[in-house]
């Protein structure tokens, strides 16, 4: 167990490596900050000095080797927009990123695994066909449609549901939330909802053709034989033997929706780390945008090894190969 998880973390940090050359090389040729922070009249001179500030006239490696100096202590530099260090941008904007994705992922699993099961084991009935039907229009639709569609009818007809915004939020150490108030569940039912739509179908076809799988295998039939109620059959048996697949998809989607929270939060003007990826962007502040594609790497690789440690625990045929 424990060689496992040491050779999972050295490929971790052989990943981190390779996220941080690719995130550094891509936003370090977007754009010219100098342009962005400094007005039009501003001498050459001054640009000059602020590049030699910046570290922008020191070759790339040089940069490079500077950054991951820095980033291992969690040290990103400074903001070229709001001259605050960027651990401390990232960090405002890190609950509201967190509690979206894990509320979108806990309503996708706790949605996705009874359909799946229902749809598998009433394959032929009307209801099941239904739910098929329906996952594959969820699938189809971009999420930032069905993002406006869910403005268009809870906000803007009903009335029921805010906007925008994350509602009253709460105040716990450096944590600030939305889930201990009234106000700041009815801020993420949408947004979760909306994100959480595409990962629920996907979820929900792959339990089923797993299930369909399982179902049709020798033990299962043997343990009909033996008389086991269908209960004991479909969930001690088969439910438990499809988790392996599933249990690898939902760790990758958690990550995904981590890293594509940018539409969403865009969409529903969602105070997190995605719109915040979004308006660096625009404002070519390349050490958040380095910031936020390290972030999402390193919550890859944390998701990553965590699915590998609950493969250990679901299959023993795992632990012994281990």
């Amino acid at each position: 167990m424990l060689a496992h998880i040491v050779r999972r973390l050295f490929q971790g940090l052989i990943v981190m490596l390779a996220v941080g050359l690719v995130s550094f090389s891509l936003v370090s040729f977007v754009g010219d900050p100098v342009a962005s922070l400094l007005g039009l009249d501003t001498p050459q001179s001054a640009r000059e000095q602020l590049k030699e500030e910046l570290g922008l006239n020191d070759p790339f490696v040089v940069q490079y080797g500077a950054f991951l100096l820095r980033a291992a202590q969690g040290d990103f530099g400074l903001s070229y927009t709001s001259s605050r260090p960027v651990i401390e941008v990232i960090a405002e904007r890190l609950p509201a990123t967190i509690e979206l994705t894990l509320v979108s992922a806990l309503l996708a699993i706790v949605v996705a695994i009874p359909m799946g099961v229902y749809t598998a084991l009433h394959r032929h009935t009307w209801g099941a066909r239904l739910l098929l039907i329906l996952s594959l229009v969820g699938v189809s639709l971009p999420t930032f449609v069905i993002g406006i569609m869910l403005i268009l009818v809870f906000s803007v007809s009903l009335g029921w549901l805010p906007s925008f915004g994350r509602g009253e939020l709460v105040q716990l150490g450096w944590w600030s939330t939305g889930l201990a108030s009234a106000s700041g569940w009815k801020s993420i039912l949408m947004p979760a909802a909306s994100l959480a739509l595409v990962q629920m179908t996907f979820t929900m076809r792959l339990i089923r053709s797993e299930m369909l799988e399982v179902l049709r295998t020798d033990y299962i039939r043997f343990a009909r034989a033996r008389g086991l109620p269908d209960r004991a059959v479909h969930f001690r048996h088969a439910l438990k033997n499809t988790l392996v697949p599933v249990v690898t998809v939902i760790g990758l989607q958690v990550g995904t929706l981590l890293a594509f929270a940018i539409v969403t939060e865009t969409v529903f003007q969602w105070p997190g780390m995605g719109l915040l990826f979004i308006q660096s962007v625009s404002t070519v502040d390349v050490p958040v945008m380095t910031a936020f594609l390290m972030v999402v790497g390193f919550a890859f690789v944390v998701v990553n090894l965590t699915v590998d440690l609950l493969y250990l625990a679901i299959d023993p045929r795992i632990r012994i190969a281990e």
